[in-house]
């Protein structure tokens, strides 16, 4: 008996949230379809609005390529901070040795 009060109460919730109401339109239009789709879980699946398998799969192939150009990006902007930081450290050294260069000029005279 309990278990008839969990299959009632699940019942209900799927009709309460529109998933029976969803799932019996797409399978009317399938059923009324004149030419059958060759699959018809693509079928079902793109009318509950998710993408069709051609879809996903270059999705992703995207998500892979998307990746790749990440990590290549991220890599050119690591050389790039670091050459930054050579170039300030550089600049440090040459504004100090001026410094110093200047000093010891005025002190000569």
């Amino acid at each position: 008996m309990e278990k008839e009060a969990k299959k009632e109460a699940f019942r209900k919730y799927l009709d309460s949230s529109g998933v029976l109401d969803a799932l019996t339109k797409v399978l009317v239009a399938l059923y009324e379809q004149s030419d059958k789709p060759s699959s018809a879980m693509e079928f079902i699946q793109q009318k509950l609005g998710g993408p069709t398998v051609a879809e996903y799969e270059k999705l992703r192939a995207e998500i892979s390529d998307l990746q790749i150009r990440f990590n290549e990006l991220s890599a050119a902007h690591q050389d790039k901070c670091r050459e930054l930081e050579e170039l300030k450290n550089s600049h440090a050294e040459g504004t100090s040795k001026q410094m110093i260069e200047e000093g010891v000029s005025k002190e000569d005279t």
